[in-house]
């Protein structure tokens, strides 16, 4: 049952005035407000420097061709006005159930481009052209912590998305990274954050377009250096032409994970992530003498905590520090 409009109104009101200032004291602009609070008004809404980044998730019987229009344009109305933003500054997209290994498309070419402040670092957004914006704001404490254990490490970041991983291991003083990812418009976003922040791309900031899986079963081989921090954030499902075969995170997490830390230097720390809800980690596979944490709670911010998008886990040698 759908709660009456003005309930949702209060609750994202509500919302608003909570995590405002909470941001405010912490210096952020970039948050989570909303997050499915309100029976029948399943929206996740963030704001991102003033701007509101509203999603719907569709429920499974809803048709691809939706509502025409009408849900969106009740939803815009009421966040709108709650939140004192003009159309210009409100953004609104669909998220539905995905078949297993379908591709996520471009949803258009609007470019509402703009750049964002987190931890004293700058990264470029998109709230238009696709379904993600290029900031996953839940792992914005991972990020910090990778800042902190990067320093004077080689750091290798797999499925790097646009780089945000990177940008802070590099700032924390990497003292080298490597970010891997099969999507050549991702990885020319990951190399326009590391020069908004002053880095270079090149030989000590690697941009490798390659399978990560692929990459980390060829890399052993071919004399690939230990790397002393790893970050593995894989998607759910991923199907490609260019990949060597579909990636499923809860049937492939062994393989990608024990290839991973045939990488991982004595002493070296990996963090792995994923976002499935159903995903169960299969320990005892990965292999003998190893130690696993489960981080999550340390790894979810404040504005995530009702409803934590992801689970994350450090795993070491057990002759490696704690």
């Amino acid at each position: 049952m759908t709660a009456p409009i003005e309930q949702f109104a209060n609750r994202l009101r509500r919302m608003h005035r909570h995590f405002g200032r909470w941001a405010r004291r912490t210096g952020l602009s970039c948050y989570r407000i909303y997050d499915r609070d309100v029976p029948g008004w399943r929206l996740a809404i963030d704001l991102y420097d003033g701007r509101a980044h509203v999603q719907r998730f569709a429920p499974r019987s809803e048709p691809a061709d939706g509502d025409g229009g009408r849900e969106r344009e009740r939803i815009l109305a009421v966040v709108g006005e709650v939140l004192g933003l003009r159309a210009p500054n409100l953004f609104y997209k669909v998220r539905r159930r995905q078949r297993r290994g379908r591709q996520i498309q471009r949803l258009a070419s609007e470019r509402a481009e703009f750049l964002v402040r987190e931890g004293g670092l700058v990264f470029r957004v998109n709230l238009s052209d696709y379904l993600d914006t290029g900031l996953f704001l839940d792992h914005r404490p991972t990020r910090a912590w990778v800042q902190k254990m990067a320093t004077g490490r080689r750091v290798l970041n797999l499925y790097c998305y646009t780089g945000a991983f990177t940008v802070y291991a590099a700032a924390g003083g990497a003292a080298a990274t490597t970010s891997v990812d099969l999507s050549r418009t991702y990885l020319r976003w990951a190399a326009d954050n590391l020069r908004h922040n002053g880095i270079t791309p090149g030989e000590r900031h690697r941009l490798v377009r390659a399978d990560a899986l692929a990459w980390l079963e060829r890399a052993a081989a071919s004399g690939e250096r230990p790397y002393d921090l790893i970050v593995v954030d894989p998607p759910t499902h991923s199907r490609s032409s260019r990949l060597e075969r579909d990636f499923a995170v809860q049937r492939d997490h062994v393989r990608l994970l024990r290839a991973a830390l045939a990488l991982l230097a004595p002493g070296g720390t990996l963090l792995f992530s994923t976002n499935y809800r159903r995903f169960a980690l299969a320990q005892q596979e990965l292999g003998p003498g190893l130690l696993v944490r489960d981080v999550t709670a340390r790894t979810t911010p404040p504005d995530f905590q009702r409803r934590p998008p992801h689970r994350a886990w450090t795993i070491r040698r057990r002759s490696g520090p704690e």
